[in-house]
């Protein structure tokens, strides 16, 4: 393995990539092989050099609300060392997240010899330093003189609903669940004809002359030739004691439903009106944490905790009124987790930032300016408050991540994540992007009186039975007693913010200089008496440019944003798939959450929603059906 013919790296993803694509668990489809990247345990910070834990104490707290996250003691991006580019096969190409080469099955391209890595017939080649795209495997044996004949990998693997992932077992299908009768280690052949349709690839065993074709393993009959889940998780090289009750499926090496991410993500953002709590939760875990309740120890640990030094301005008083509050507020979270009420609220404080009438101090990481005075009357029943985000920062965290269901963004117990590593982990990968955005907020008054319209409408109506359905149709057999499938309902106004956002995401593409790709959005809807909010922050989270261009701050200026809000609601008016677009609504069925909305007019990419298209209806912004149901009946 010390061989100079043998090199480690064998490619580059962006770091936000370890975040949505190819994160731990995840199968990497390089150009001749594939890669699956290991678990936390196995990732080596020791020789990484120039890299800094991600400091976000609010994302850090609810990160450990997650059972198997209890221990996380930081945030850290992925290993890396400079000197890459100056000596690519230098000490630096030996730092970075690890891999192994999974499905270890491998046909040669030749003479379509199947077999695995561990039969000694494949070899590794990996030569140019400055092309790890390049690396391969061939078919090592005799009868292929000259320069080996590549070896790619077997593009099948068997993976379930609980995470798991496999080998695809060909011994044991090609054969029937039986073994050879002529060989104990049977020699196969993989006739691959292309497509992607199990119909085009033949399996033989040369030993018997057994044959099978893959379509006998695909579809509902097909799960019925297959054994049952291992239990395997091959990032953590162990398989579950007990094996699992899942029924494996089979799937395509690229699939993009082998791996979704379990993120959360914060914005560095400065609480609103709470100085001395804020600063209380920022330094929470190094100065509180371990404090008892009791106000009497504070005078002791002043002199015993240094980070307690920069509360020197503030009286005991004060200082533990501050603490109680901020306690009280951290149980009430932590139980609420524990009760199974979804995900750590991370979008409140965010809320009250933005809907504060007093604008805080401009930071590294974030700066407002406010333009809602600057508005022309034509907006002024549009939006209540427009603010520029002149800087902002998010930070993402990897948590866990599930294979053929995506994880609900509300509800994390609807499908089985998989764990980072193969014990409680005390660090988790992390990323963070700069950039810019938009603020706007939407009137109260007008959201109130939409929603007394609209919830009792028969389209409406038809979006909560389709939701209570699709939540259904998704439920583990453990969780069905007692499942109550409206609980997360997002609510009627989120709808029409959701849409809203798309609308005007799609519209800001063509002038700000960023795709709407490059774009993100964050939703700020309840219609809680006590708290209603009604928001739409639209940012940048480009890690190439740290979003910092200007262009999509420029779109809020009071000359540019009423021409952006025009078109974008005229725009909407129309659709080339319509009528068929205008008269969708949802329907049980057929198992989705969208109304009148498609790729022609409301969808954009998957990175830039955050809920995967779903809850929106042109219908329920703009008048295109009934003008009753529509938040801007007349547009301006």
């Amino acid at each position: 393995m010390r061989d100079a013919t043998y090199r480690r790296r064998v490619g580059a993803v962006r770091p936000s990539h370890l975040m949505f694509t190819s994160g731990v668990g995840s199968l990497v489809d390089l150009p001749n092989f594939a890669v699956l990247v290991r678990g936390l345990d196995d990732w080596n910070y020791t020789n990484a050099h120039g890299w800094e834990r991600i400091d976000e104490p609010r994302l850090l707290e609810a990160v450990r609300q997650n059972k198997r996250n209890r221990r996380v003691k930081e945030l850290r991006p992925a290993p890396w060392t400079e000197g890459m580019e100056a000596n690519p096969g230098g000490p630096a190409s030996l730092v970075g997240v690890p891999t192994l080469p999974f499905p270890g099955c491998f046909r040669c391209t030749a003479c379509n010899d199947l077999g695995s890595l561990d039969s000694g017939a494949f070899a590794f080649e990996n030569t140019n330093p400055r092309r790890p795209h390049e690396a391969r495997f061939v078919h090592n044996v005799s009868r292929h003189p000259g320069r080996k004949p590549l070896a790619v990998s077997a593009r099948f693997v068997l993976t379930c609903a609980n995470g798991h992932l496999d080998e695809f077992p060909y011994v044991h299908f090609v054969h029937q669940g039986a073994s050879c009768a002529k060989a104990s280690h049977p020699s196969l052949q993989m006739d691959d004809r292309g497509g992607n349709i199990g119909a085009n690839v033949e399996l033989t065993c040369v030993s018997c002359g057994a044959h099978r074709n893959m379509r006998w393993a695909s579809g509902e009959r097909g799960q019925d030739n297959l054994p049952r889940c291992r239990g395997r998780h091959p990032h953590l090289r162990r398989f579950e004691e007990g094996g699992c009750d899942a029924r494996p499926k089979v799937l395509v090496v690229g699939a993009s439903n082998q791996w979704f991410s379990q993120v959360l993500s914060a914005l560095a953002l400065p609480p609103a009106g709470a100085g001395l709590e804020g600063l209380v939760d920022k330094h929470w875990e190094e100065a509180f944490a371990a404090l008892p309740p009791n106000p009497e120890f504070l005078a002791y640990a002043r002199t015993t905790v240094p980070a307690l030094r920069q509360f020197e301005q503030w009286d005991d008083a004060t200082l533990s009124a501050a603490i109680a509050k901020v306690r009280a507020a951290k149980e009430g979270q932590a139980q609420e987790e524990e009760q199974g009420q979804g995900y750590p609220d991370l979008r409140t404080p965010e809320w009250k930032v933005f809907s504060s009438p007093d604008l805080p101090d401009p930071t590294e990481d974030f700066a407002l300016r406010s333009v809602t005075a600057e508005l022309p009357a034509s907006l002024k029943g549009v939006f209540s408050d427009v603010l520029q985000v002149e800087r902002l920062r998010e930070v993402r965290a990897l948590t866990g991540f599930t294979r053929l269901e995506a994880p609900d963004p509300d509800d994390p117990e609807l499908v089985t994540s998989a764990p980072l590593a193969r014990v409680e982990p005390e660090w988790i990968p992390a990323s963070e992007v700069r950039g810019e955005g938009i603020f706007l907020r939407v009137p109260e008054e007008l959201l109130a009186a939409w929603e007394k319209k609209v919830t009792g409408s028969e389209a409406m109506g038809l979006h909560r039975q389709a939701y209570a359905t699709y939540r259904a149709n998704r439920v583990p057999p453990h969780r069905r007693s007692g499942f109550e499938p409206m609980r997360f309902w997002p609510g009627e106004r989120y709808i029409a913010l959701h849409t809203l956002s798309h609308l005007l995401i799609r519209t800001i593409a063509l002038d700000c200089g960023y795709n709407s790709a490059s774009l993100s959005e964050r939703i700020y809807a309840s219609g809680d008496a006590d708290d209603p909010r009604g928001g739409i922050l639209i940012y940048t989270a480009v890690p190439d440019a740290e979003g910092t261009l200007g262009g999509l701050v420029s779109q809020a200026e009071p000359d540019r944003l009423p021409r952006l809000v025009r078109r974008a609601l005229h725009e909407a008016m129309r659709c080339s798939s319509d009528p068929l677009c205008a008269e969708r609504l949802p329907q049980a069925q057929a198992d989705f959450l969208h109304g009148a909305a498609c790729h022609v007019c409301l969808f954009v990419s998957e990175t830039t929603c955050e809920r995967g298209n779903r809850f929106l209806d042109r219908r329920f912004v703009v008048p295109i059906g009934s003008p009753d149901l529509a938040l801007y009946p007349e547009l301006p």
